[in-house]
């Protein structure tokens, strides 16, 4: 494994994370404590210290296995990140929480769900510009950091991700941004990662493999059963996708490299790239991941040795 320094911050993050989002049940499976011990097992095991999650990935569930996880084995082993600004209801429906005071029932909440006394990123998730201008949380924040709950303040970028937000990071105390990047989104490049860059923003890359578009698995004309996700998507520009996903496994994947592995590779070669935090069911696809360490220069700025 190989460890980038998260922007300013003082932490050091494997350049592979574990994304948490499935832990919730979204993505058309009911994790069991075991399934979970045994994923963040073989993430430790391979060097993989970073786990992103969220209140509403589930009402606190998917926090609630981490930290039932984090009680029973040593939490400084781990790098935590949480997200904040929604409340889950039924049927995976959320409702938008931005209020100070709503968002430090939150953080209490996501304490009390990760057994744990800090949280070492704490995120806005998914804000629109006008939610983010509230001086009133952000000052709730800050004291907060201070009492030692939060380590770093971070952004999670809405899917189009906010340029403002990202030139406005440093007034706010956050310290790094997550967003949607990898080979077939790349619209990060002219804006937000160079801001991220220039403002020493630690980046945290989402859907690096691009909603399993980039796992090498699915050929043009595949289809995709009603449970999963990727069956909700626009099929004209699926379609698309999947041509231009033939497309780079011909002519920029290295022979005997799995497309994926390389495709997390990719996108750890930006400069402003931290790290990269794939989802996983399973602890065979955590040590798929992290092979693509392997791949990563250690020529890149943040690498740490």
């Amino acid at each position: 494994m190989k460890y980038r320094r998260l922007g300013s911050t003082d932490l050091d993050v494997s350049v592979i994370g574990i994304g948490t989002w499935q832990f919730g049940g979204e993505w058309g499976k009911d994790f069991t404590q075991m399934e979970v011990d045994q994923i963040l097992d073989k993430g430790r095991e391979v060097g993989i210290n970073l786990l992103d999650t969220a209140e509403c990935y589930g009402d606190h569930l998917s926090e609630s296995f981490i930290g039932d996880y984090l009680s029973r084995n040593n939490r400084e082993d781990w790098i935590v990140a949480t997200k904040f600004g929604h409340h889950f209801i039924d049927n995976f429906e959320r409702t938008r929480q931005w209020k100070a005071d709503q968002v430090l029932k939150q953080l209490d909440h996501s304490l009390k769900s990760l057994k744990t006394d800090y949280i070492d990123l704490y995120q806005a998730h998914s804000c629109s510009d006008e939610e983010f201008n509230n001086d009133d949380l952000w000052t709730m924040l800050d004291k907060q950091v201070q009492a030692g709950k939060i380590r770093n303040l971070g952004i999670s970028l809405q899917n189009e991700a906010s340029t403002y937000q990202t030139k406005t990071a440093k007034e706010v105390n956050a310290r790094a941004i997550q967003l949607i990047y990898n080979r077939l989104q790349r619209e990060p490049e002219d804006e937000v990662l160079p801001i991220a860059e220039k403002d020493n923003l630690g980046v945290l890359a989402r859907v690096p493999l691009a909603s399993g578009y980039l796992s090498g698995k699915y050929k043009p004309g595949a289809t995709f059963e009603k449970s999963d996700v990727r069956s909700k998507h626009d099929q004209a520009d699926t379609s698309k996708k999947l041509k231009l996903v033939e497309e780079i496994a011909r002519n920029e994947v290295p022979e005997g490299v799995p497309m994926a592995t390389w495709a997390l590779a990719w996108c750890l070669k930006h400069p402003a790239v931290s790290t990269v935090i794939p989802g996983c069911k399973n602890p065979d696809q955590v040590v798929l991941n992290a092979q693509a360490a392997d791949l990563v220069s250690t020529n890149h700025p943040q690498h740490k040795q």
